[in-house]
């Protein structure tokens, strides 16, 4: 190692290439400048020594997060979702385009958003575009302007301004999008196969009402345009393992279709979910334990990419806390400073190696977005780190999360993995003065 390093991280358990071993680490001007063996000495300004009970992790990279600002503050801002990711190791995410006042569908709309977040971020932002009706002429300048991907829906988002497109529509912008090598993240749901929407406290009543062929259906058309089209297409937070088959030939054949999934699919169960615990809802919904299993073993083989907290904040208002109405609560689930515990303490259960779980929520992300100094302990990234405590017990306490509200299904869960630093370029994160940038794509 050549010294004159800013920073030395000597880590008896780091996730290096996939796998965990031994390492020293060298910083100099916020990017990785060495990775050697642990017994190198060298000077450095400042040395950080990890346990043997900690492991050095790459920043998460959280590709699906809502911050809801400017507009929706109030639901969740820019300085309360990057000060919880850095509490949960997140050291870079990216904001979805719609729940913020207006969707990011114009390159106005995107300056908004940006002006918006300036001085507030603890950690790395990056933004996705929207494609809806209508915003054809505004996806290439939106592009130009340094969205790293766009996000559409096939069913209502929701949102007023972010409507859904049609199969043709979805078809076009694969095709449109391909020159400019863009992803166009889908919220893959058929509204054609969702049954009636009905007032219920009965999680099983709701769950009736929301089939896996909602997306089953849904993925088929995806893959059908990303077929004709030649596009490259993901999708995003995949709740039916009866989609994995189709998603798996497809790949097969070579149609660029990837796929990712939550926390909340792979820690909850609807068998488990009370009756009017709406702090569970999410769109789509939590399905049953075996689904669980195979959505698991679907992350094993490869057939999904990755894992997303698609942190989707809400009021307690807007979660009908009182009334436990799943028909008119607010689907999402608050899990930015959760992903990784929530992830972790489930996988190990299953034997899974935490430098997996590292892949998923890390490297294949910052690939997903096209941020090649993300996500990896390598010479040239970003020295962007997480410091896990991997076997250290804690149970989920609302006194401790950050989010701007602490609505969460996994209050009083026992959980493994505490999160002992974030550091976003060498320097710590989540304390102190925001130092996050706003990313952007490499122009064209």
């Amino acid at each position: 190692m050549t010294p004159g390093f800013d920073l030395v991280i000597r880590a008896p358990r780091a996730v290096v290439g996939g796998a965990e071993r031994p390492a020293t680490v060298g910083v100099r001007d916020g990017v990785i400048a060495a990775v050697a063996p642990l017994d190198v000495t060298v000077a450095a300004a400042k040395v950080i020594e990890l346990t043997a009970g900690e492991v050095l992790l790459p920043g998460l990279v959280d590709t699906h997060v809502h911050v809801c600002e400017p507009g929706h503050a109030d639901w969740e801002g820019f300085a309360t979702a990057t000060a919880a990711a850095a509490a949960g190791g997140v050291t870079t995410l990216v904001d979805m385009p719609l729940d913020s006042v207006p969707s990011t569908t114009t390159v106005a709309a995107l300056e908004l958003k940006r002006q918006a977040a300036a001085g507030q971020c603890h950690v790395d932002v990056g933004f996705w575009g929207g494609v809806v009706p209508g915003n054809e002429r505004d996806r290439a300048p939106l592009h130009d302007a340094g969205v790293l991907g766009f996000k559409c829906f096939l069913a209502d988002s929701g949102a007023d301004d972010f409507p859904p497109v049609s199969h043709e529509e979805l078809e076009d912008a694969l095709g449109a999008l391909r020159p400019l090598g863009s992803p166009l993240l889908v919220h893959a749901e058929s509204a054609e196969a969702a049954g009636p929407s009905r007032a219920t406290r009965v999680y099983a009543e709701h769950l009736a009402a929301r089939p896996r062929a909602i997306e089953n259906v849904a993925v088929g058309h995806v893959i059908g345009a990303v077929r004709r089209s030649g596009g490259r297409a993901h999708i995003v937070h995949l709740s039916s393992s009866d989609a994995l088959p189709a998603i798996a030939a497809a790949r097969r054949d070579g149609i660029a279709v990837t796929a990712e999934t939550c926390p909340h699919y792979l820690v909850l169960a609807s068998e488990e979910i009370a009756d009017g615990a709406t702090q569970a809802k999410a769109s789509p919904p939590v399905r049953e334990a075996a689904n669980r299993e195979l959505l698991w073993a679907g992350l094993r083989d490869g057939t999904i990419d990755l894992v997303a907290s698609d942190h989707s904040p809400a009021t307690p208002a807007m979660k009908e806390l009182d009334t436990g109405d799943f028909s008119a609560a607010w689907g999402g689930v608050c899990s930015l400073q959760l992903a990784l515990p929530l992830t972790w303490t489930a996988a190990r259960q299953r034997g899974i190696p935490l430098a997996d779980v590292a892949t998923w929520m890390s490297t294949r992300p910052a690939r997903l977005a096209g941020l090649d100094g993300k996500g990896r302990i390598a010479p040239g990234c970003d020295a962007d780190f997480c410091v896990l405590a991997p076997d250290e017990p804690f149970d989920v306490d609302h006194a401790v999360l950050r989010h701007r509200h602490a609505l969460t299904p996994y209050a009083g869960r026992a959980l493994k993995g505490v999160v002992r630093a974030s550091l976003l370029r060498g320097e710590p994160a989540g304390a102190g003065r925001p130092h996050g940038a706003l990313l952007s794509r490499a122009p064209r």
